[in-house]
């Protein structure tokens, strides 16, 4: 067996092993078939997500449902004002033996797990909210001066609600590029809500069961990364972020509506969401349908409109849909 043999038989194999894992979160999950997608995509990938909806739409089942589904430790983190760093990363507590001696211990705070769910998390200052980001960078922390590795895998899925604004302090750029994806969760249709209605009010409620286990998962994200990406895919990842970053060389309707863009870790994460996306749909390599259907949910939050495209009504989407368009008709 060659080794492309072999890789296209890991990425059967993986697949459908997927396949099952999507069936069994959508059996709670109902109806929300893009967010599954997208956020199985951003686990696979290795990276953190950012779930921006109201309340009620059920981001926190859904998270508690990966879990389950993946084989993965639990933690879940409710931002509040007064929330402390120590209250995520843990701190150092002084103990006494039992023949008097005093040292410290540390206790391990809920950042020591695998899947991690920031609940509100824009409901906490700056200085607690920083408290994950050398957590997501490079899977670990620094406390007490020593440097304590997390799980693994490690990922952190942070919800906010996008509606209330009063008491909450928005995420800084630093940190909202840490998140792969924002992924947004709408209001279901009316017959995703019907499904929903009937499937969570009755005596019994669908049980998740676990599907992968953390080292599968691992293997699984290793394999992703040897995925072959076309150089059309790859010209297209380029065009696309490029182009919206407001300069000399972009468009001028697209430099007057950005204050800032996308840099290249925008591009690295569109590389690896396409390669996921493309698994989740029983393909050997992504396609342009993969960068177009992914380009929203990586790119929205690493963009700013400038102050007169707010005023005139623009939107973050509405440009990614522009830009996107117009490279996929010259592309056609």
């Amino acid at each position: 067996m060659t080794t492309d043999d072999k890789l296209v038989d890991e990425i059967l194999s993986l697949g459908g092993r997927l396949i099952e894992a999507r069936a069994s979160i959508e059996r709670r999950f109902v109806g929300q078939h893009e967010v599954v997608e997208q956020v199985l995509a951003a686990i696979l990938s290795g990276g953190h997500a950012l779930l921006v909806g109201q309340p009620g739409l059920g981001k926190t089942m859904l998270v508690d449902t990966l879990a389950t589904v993946l084989g993965l430790e639990d933690a879940r983190i409710q931002f509040t004002p007064d929330l402390m760093p120590a209250d995520i990363l843990g701190s150092e507590v002084l103990d006494q033996t039992a023949d008097g001696r005093r040292a410290f211990r540390f206790v391990e705070g809920p950042v020591f797990t695998q899947l991690l769910m920031a609940d509100e998390i824009n409901r906490a200052s700056p200085r607690t909210q920083s408290a994950l980001l050398q957590a997501m960078q490079e899977g670990q922390v620094t406390v007490g001066g020593a440097h304590r590795p997390l799980g693994r895998p490690f990922h952190v899925l942070a919800t906010q609600n996008p509606i209330e604004q009063e008491g909450t302090y928005p995420l800084p750029e630093a940190q909202l590029d840490r998140f792969l994806m924002q992924i947004d969760v709408d209001y279901p249709d009316r017959d995703t809500e019907r499904a929903i209605l009937l499937a969570t009010t009755g005596v019994m409620d669908d049980a998740p069961h676990a599907v992968l286990q953390p080292g599968e998962l691992l293997a699984a994200q290793a394999l992703i990364r040897r995925m072959p990406v076309g150089e059309s895919v790859v010209s297209a990842i380029l065009d696309l972020v490029r182009a919206l970053r407001p300069g000399p060389d972009a468009e001028p309707w697209v430099a007057e509506a950005l204050s800032w863009g996308p840099g290249p870790r925008a591009a690295q994460a569109l590389m690896l969401v396409t390669r996921a996306r493309a698994v989740l749909n029983g393909r050997f390599a992504p396609t342009l349908d993969d960068v177009q259907a992914m380009a929203a949910p990586v790119l929205r939050h690493r963009m700013a409109l400038s102050f007169a495209a707010r005023a005139a009504g623009q939107s973050i989407d509405g440009l990614i849909a522009r830009v996107r368009d117009t490279q996929g008709r010259q592309a056609a």
